[in-house]
């Protein structure tokens, strides 16, 4: 909140390779109350350097560019610039490529033929800290990809305590804090402090990347709930 309670405008930048949809999506972005776009890059290249300039709130990422693409991209500005929360956009809703975004970092996505409206939506859900992603259609691309990919070393269970692979095993399984609670007859507080717990042992960004982890580990098997 700034000085006389106006509201900070959430800073973003677009990355997308091609110049009309990327002018498409910053105009209706900076039309946006409380939105405004400080940055426009065509590769992941531009996207990672100007983020590490200007370090936006929001990064609405294109996952096929050329040279270094979005999924790159993201992975390092969950390295480098973990504040800055990326927004994956793609052309598919089951796609190889986006669980490979939410593997390396990614806050959510978005179909590109999603509504304006939408978009702007998502960002500032992005903005506000939490993740943008349709339980189902998440666990859909986990089952898909999981099992297809190097699995996680289990030995990273072992650094949670029982209670927090309970939360864990109900994370991964697509619940929400209250929800969690309500199975484990704990507060959504003490929920929220193990979730944070569990980000920082397993070295994750997210709940998306906790909830592949407890795939990869086995916690959780590929279409079983």
């Amino acid at each position: 909140m700034a000085a006389g309670g106006v509201p900070i405008p959430i800073r973003v930048i677009v990355a997308d390779d091609q110049a009309v949809v990327r002018a498409g999506i910053a105009a209706v972005l900076d039309a946006e109350p409380g939105l405004t776009v400080v940055g426009e890059a065509a590769d992941g290249d531009g996207a990672v350097d100007l983020t590490l300039r200007l370090r936006p709130d929001v990064v609405l990422m294109d996952v096929r560019m050329p040279g270094l693409d979005g999924l790159a991209a993201t992975a390092r500005l969950t390295r480098r610039a973990p504040a800055s929360r990326v927004l994956v956009l793609t052309t598919f809703d089951l796609d190889e490529y986006v669980y490979a975004a939410l593997r390396a970092g990614a806050a959510g996505f978005l179909l590109k033929d999603a509504e304006p409206e939408r978009v702007a939506d998502a960002i500032r859900v992005i903005a506000g800290g939490a993740a943008l992603l349709d339980p189902a259609v998440t666990r859909r691309l986990i089952d898909r990809f999981a099992a297809t990919t190097e699995p996680a070393d289990p030995m990273l269970l072992g650094r949670l305590t029982p209670r927090e692979t309970d939360v864990l095993r109900q994370l991964a399984r697509g619940l929400s804090n209250a929800d969690i609670a309500g199975q484990l007859g704990i507060s959504p507080a003490t929920v929220k402090d193990h979730v944070a717990v569990i980000l920082g042992k397993l070295s994750v960004a997210n709940r998306v990347q906790a909830t592949i982890a407890a795939y990869e580990t086995g916690l959780i098997r590929p279409g079983v709930r």
